[in-house]
């Protein structure tokens, strides 16, 4: 009888499973997956819509369903159509000369990064980004063969640690991932520390004789706040490309459709265009479906309401700060970023579920002692929450962290 190793999948499932270990420890060992389907639960975890979707968005999807002809639900690419309204778009938008060719149609940001790292990442490169980061960026880099180099951002001001990033290049160096505005921290990077950055790049490519590529990951781009103004990396940097979903501005997660972006300034551009086709066809036709495609003209335009999101930023801001907790004020996107009354976050979201009140912790998001809250909740479970929060607060100060229980 024949013997077999027991072994059923690749060996590297394990390695991509460590580096998903804590969100899928909060997705499965939480009460997460319990309570946040109950309407009487404060949900500010994962950034899913809890209020109906766009009308705008319904009507733009309802008209690109009904076929013009007999390719309408064909094989697609990016679609030529797509590609011009995205490069108009962006022209307008950063006012560099994206042109059509440039656009890379992705199912969301997700495929965007995943098609531009394994573009540029060969084994035993290394890829830095910086803590907290968004809890996906490691595991990609470890699918394509690349090894996570992590860098903590300062924690007093949230801006990228230039000098601690320049002490993590090493010849090895491919790429860096930049999320601006930042989830989870609400930062946007300032011109001053992108042109350092820049600067810095530069000059160790040159050192090490290869370009090391900025990824810049702007699924936030258009959710910025009142007095604050966004600027892409991609004005700074040649070697630079865009990731972007439409999922966030349209609070539409589950509807995947992006784009890569290569602006002109990027060297050995139509190289690079082949390589990502070459990349989408191979990581499992990693364009976004017909229907988005057709409708990307109109939902180009749309929104959130931005001004209704800050009223919630501020509101929840105020009120926790009233409460007691240290929570900053976010620059863009919609999260907040407390810091837990406990050292261990992951004990302190077992309290607050207690009082149906669902966060994430920071230790998710390889940044202990913090939360994560999410603005995507309603008015109504924003208000809900308050009484929660407080009760949670005044029991942390007055009990220790219970020892034993961070999740992992």
């Amino acid at each position: 009888m024949q013997v077999f190793m027991n072994q059923p999948v690749a060996s590297r499932i394990t390695e991509l499973a460590h580096a998903m270990r804590h969100v899928m420890t909060y997705i499965d060992e939480s009460a997460y997956i319990v309570k946040s389907t109950d309407p009487c639960v404060s949900n500010f975890a994962l950034g899913n819509p809890q209020d109906m979707p766009l009308t705008g968005v319904v009507d733009a999807l309802k008209h690109a369903v009904e076929p013009r002809n007999k390719d309408w639900f064909a094989y697609k690419l990016s679609e030529p159509e797509s590609q011009e309204v995205v490069a108009a778009s962006l022209r307008e938008e950063l006012g560099i000369p994206f042109e059509p060719d440039d656009i890379a149609m992705t199912n969301g940001a997700f495929g965007a990064l995943a098609v531009a790292i394994q573009v540029v990442v060969d084994p035993g490169d290394e890829v830095i980004f910086n803590l907290p980061p968004w809890f996906f960026y490691e595991n990609m880099v470890v699918s394509a063969g690349g090894v996570p180099v992590k860098v903590p951002v300062d924690r007093n001001t949230f801006d990228l640690d230039l000098n601690a990033i320049e002490r993590a290049i090493t010849p090895r160096t491919r790429a860096i991932i930049v999320n601006t505005p930042n989830n989870p921290t609400g930062k946007i990077y300032p011109p001053e520390t992108l042109e350092r950055l820049a600067a810095m790049l530069t000059g160790a490519s040159h050192r090490h004789g290869r370009p090391i590529y900025l990824i810049s990951d702007e699924p936030y781009r258009r959710i910025v706040f009142e007095g604050n103004t966004f600027h892409s990396p991609l004005a700074f940097y040649p070697y630079a490309m865009m990731t972007y979903s439409y999922g966030k501005v349209l609070l539409t997660p589950g509807e995947r459709i992006g784009y890569l972006a290569l602006p002109p300034s990027m060297p050995d551009r139509k190289q690079l265009r082949a390589a990502i086709r070459t990349v989408q066809f191979t990581g499992g036709f990693l364009f976004p479906n017909a229907t988005l495609q057709h409708a990307i003209a109109d939902l180009d335009t749309m929104s959130i309401d931005i001004e209704r999101l800050q009223r919630k930023r501020d509101r929840m801001v105020e009120a926790l700060r009233e409460i007691g907790y240290e929570v900053h004020v976010p620059q863009g996107t919609f999260y907040l970023l407390p810091k837990s009354p406990w050292d261990d976050d992951w004990a302190f979201m077992r309290l607050l579920e207690k009082h149906d009140i669902l966060c994430l912790p920071g230790t998710v998001l390889e940044f202990p002692g913090f939360f994560r809250i999410s603005l995507t909740a309603s008015e109504e479970m924003i208000e809900w929450s308050l009484p929660g929060f407080e009760s949670a607060f005044q029991y942390a100060r007055m009990q220790p962290s219970p020892a034993g229980t961070d999740g992992i």
